[in-house]
């Protein structure tokens, strides 16, 4: 089929190309709706032709398409993978199916189709439903997952040069990052007002598809404060307490712990919330409250507060998490004996300690943000993120400049 071309994610590919002939290992892409999980497959399916795998051999089900609308039990979805692979010739197959959360079950049928051998199997899904149930308990240790995040800055331009729009990276492109977030087909939108009206439209069919309709909630206008609530005070912590406290004597909303700990799941499950723990560097040891929660795109925010401004502060922590997560790193919130640092990351062995401030052109907030890193008492690596222009080196703490390290696809150094 002819296709247009796409703007590759090589960060996604560079991890899936050595399981791409991997017929025993179930390639499963999780993310949230429009991350660009489709065009992934696509780049994917691009690759195998580009190295002499015939058309024939490449099968697509897309179930959020129009001619497959109707597949939603597994024995239509039998019937619809047999009649695509039909005309698949000799060698390997690489079967690709997009949103197969659609379909209830499916996970006995993926599986016997890896058992039966010669197929290459690619799934994606908005959510982590896509992960219960048998594709857990029978594939242990059969499956690879690769969660996808919308564009990070750096791909943000990358895909604005793509697209032939202006790249170089500026203070007015990055706050333009922040306000709009990375959803990829908003990248190719240059009205403003369109731009705004598809990215408030992506995040209602999030809502719609993949929280509401799929979870069934009964009270959908109390679903809808605590959602408000969690976007409105994201990159936060969160005590649920005080939350329970709060809706019930500013806003009078009476909710049950237990309704607000399942409605907290059901953000997090369709990936519209990552959950940020806290972790305490005396002990090793994560602690329990105070999570953050940091947003899958900064446009959500921007989309359910129309004429709100931009805030920084979270705004800068929330791009800063993604891009970290994006490349592998695992990220807390750091509790340092009676201090917070804005984040603790790991992977391997190895951790770095890092705050983010717009500024610290004032000596107080100077003196806030650094002071942390003074209790810390290993020689791991500690950096200052902010938007000042000349940031330098302090005692051995490095002060970089956020837009320029997220602009360079930026990596912590040891």
């Amino acid at each position: 089929m002819a296709e247009s071309k796409i703007y590759r994610r090589e960060r996604y590919l560079s991890r899936l190309r050595p399981f791409y002939d991997a017929d025993d290992l179930i390639k499963v892409i999780t993310g949230i709706r429009r991350c660009g999980k489709s065009c992934l497959l696509r780049s994917i399916a691009d690759e195998l032709r580009d190295c002499g795998v015939p058309e024939s051999n490449i099968v697509f089900l897309n179930l959020d398409r129009r001619e497959y609308r109707s597949v939603r039990t597994v024995d239509q979805l039998e019937r619809a993978i047999d009649a695509v692979m039909a005309d698949a010739g000799d060698g390997l197959r690489y079967l690709f199916v997009d949103e197969v959360q659609n379909v209830r079950d499916f996970e006995p049928l993926i599986n016997a189709i890896r058992e039966d051998g010669g197929t290459s199997i690619f799934l994606t899904g908005s959510n982590s439903y896509l992960l219960s149930g048998d594709l857990v308990t029978k594939l242990t240790g059969r499956y690879v997952e690769t969660g996808m995040f919308t564009l990070s800055y750096s791909e943000y331009l990358g895909m604005r040069k793509f697209l032939g729009l202006p790249a170089d990276s500026s203070p007015l492109l990055f706050r333009e990052y922040l306000t709009n977030g990375g959803f990829p087909r908003s990248a190719s939108i240059d009205d403003e007002q369109a731009r705004s009206a598809y990215i408030h439209d992506v995040v209602a069919q999030i809502f719609d598809k993949d929280v509401r309709t799929k979870r069934k909630i009964k009270d959908v206008a109390l679903f809808d404060r605590v959602q408000s609530y969690f976007i409105n005070n994201y990159a936060a912590p969160t005590n649920l307490s005080n939350m329970i406290d709060y809706l019930h004597h500013t806003e009078n909303v009476r909710i049950k712990r237990e309704t607000l700990s399942k409605y907290l799941k059901l953000l997090e499950d369709a990936k519209i919330l990552y959950r940020c723990p806290r972790f305490d560097l005396k002990s090793r040891r994560m602690l329990r409250g105070g999570d953050k929660f940091y947003l899958a795109d900064t446009g959500i925010y921007t989309a359910c507060n129309a004429n709100a401004q931009i805030s920084y502060g979270p705004a800068l922590e929330n791009v800063l998490y993604t891009h970290l997560r994006a490349k592998g790193y695992q990220v807390s919130v750091g509790r340092i004996g009676r201090l917070e640092c804005d984040f603790i990351v790991r992977r391997n062995n190895m951790y770095w300690y890092i705050q983010v401030s717009r500024t610290i052109a004032d000596p107080a907030v100077e003196e806030r943000e650094y002071r942390p890193f003074h209790y810390i008492r290993d020689n791991y690596p500690r950096y200052l993120f902010t938007l000042d222009p000349l940031p330098d080196q302090k005692n051995g703490m490095r002060h970089l400049n956020l837009m320029e390290f997220l602009a360079v696809d930026g990596d912590l150094e040891p």
